[in-house]
C-alpha cells in the first residue's frame, strides 16, 4: 500500500522498535557493565505530539534495558513491551484483545524481526538506515537515520496528515512552530 491510498486519520496507534529506531542501534557499555544507550530528544519530542493528537504510542522490543524503561517512563508511553521474541504473534494478541483494527496501526522499524509484526500494521515506515529487506516492504522510508529524528519525522508526517499537528505543538509549546 502506497502512502497515497492511506487513510491517516485512522490511525490510533504507534508502535516503536527501539534499536535501530528510536537509538541509533549502537549498544554502549561502560566498565561496570551497564548498558547506556543514547535516545534523541526530537524523537521523545515527536513521541509527546503522538501522545497529544491522542496517538496510543507502544514500544515493542526483542531485547530488555532498563534504559528503554526508564525512557518510556519519561514519555509516558503506556504501552512497553521487552525481550519480545515473536512481535507479531504479540502484536497480533495485542490487536485481538483491543479490537484494534490493521488501519489504526503505524510501525516504525528496521530490522529483520520487525518484519512480521510490520505485516500487521496499516503504515509502516522504517529510518533511513534500516535493513535493505525492511526498507523494500515499508509504505515509507524516512530520511532521518535511527535515533536522530526519525521518530519524530514520522509523527509529525502522520499529525500533519491528520490535520492536527500545529494545534498539537501549540498544546505543547504554545507555539505554532513547535521547537527545532
Amino acid at each position: 500500500m502506497t502512502a497515497d491510498f492511506i487513510d491517516w486519520k485512522k490511525i490510533r496507534y504507534l508502535i516503536l522498535d527501539v534499536d535501530g529506531t528510536m537509538t541509533d542501534g549502537g549498544v554502549y557499555l561502560d566498565s561496570q557493565g551497564n548498558e547506556l544507550k543514547k535516545f534523541s530528544i526530537k524523537d521523545g519530542a515527536g513521541i509527546l505530539l503522538a501522545r497529544q493528537g491522542g496517538i496510543q504510542v507502544m514500544i515493542l522490543t526483542g531485547r530488555e534495558s532498563l534504559c528503554v524503561t526508564q525512557r518510556a517512563q519519561e514519555l509516558q508511553i503506556p504501552y512497553v513491551f521487552q525481550n519480545v521474541k515473536k512481535k507479531k504473534e504479540f502484536l497480533r494478541e495485542f490487536f485481538r484483545e483491543r479490537q484494534v483494527g490493521r488501519e489504526e496501526a503505524a510501525y516504525i522499524g528496521d530490522a529483520l524481526n520487525d518484519l512480521g509484526a510490520m505485516s500487521l500494521a496499516g503504515i509502516t515506515a522504517c529510518p533511513r538506515d534500516a535493513a535493505k529487506e525492511v526498507k523494500k516492504s515499508c509504505t515509507l522510508i524516512l530520511k532521518s537515520r535511527g535515533g536522530e529524528g526519525a521518530v519524530r519525522e514520522f509523527a509529525e508526517l502522520l499529525l500533519e496528515k491528520q490535520g492536527i499537528l500545529g494545534q498539537c505543538k501549540e498544546a505543547l509549546w504554545g507555539q505554532e512552530a513547535g521547537i527545532q
